[in-house]
């Protein structure tokens, strides 16, 4: 199953700030399907039938079934920069 750090679970949050969301809207990842496969992120008001839902310290996380396989030995980690939206990245667990 993904892990959220920390960061990751507080830069959730921020971008839900100010949007008009209900209380437990999350943060959507999908598989785009192509040549180019690429992950999608979204923010959504509620998760979609079939998706996995993780939730640390009040910050969801929506993965549709592709993405959940994909990134089930992974953790969504951030990079949260002074000004501006921060920037996820998916590095492998350690251990």
């Amino acid at each position: 199953m993904l892990a959220l750090t920390d960061t990751a679970v507080t830069a959730i949050r921020d971008l839900m700030v100010g949007e008009d969301l209900p209380a437990d809207a999350g943060l959507r990842i999908t598989l785009k399907s192509g040549d180019d496969a690429s992950l999608e992120l979204s923010l959504a008001s509620a998760p979609r039938p079939g998706d996995q839902v993780i939730e640390k310290s009040r910050a969801r996380v929506f993965l549709d079934p592709a993405a959940a396989e994909l990134l089930s030995d992974r953790s969504l980690d951030a990079d949260v920069p002074p000004t501006g939206h921060p920037v996820f990245r998916l590095p492998r667990r350690s251990g």
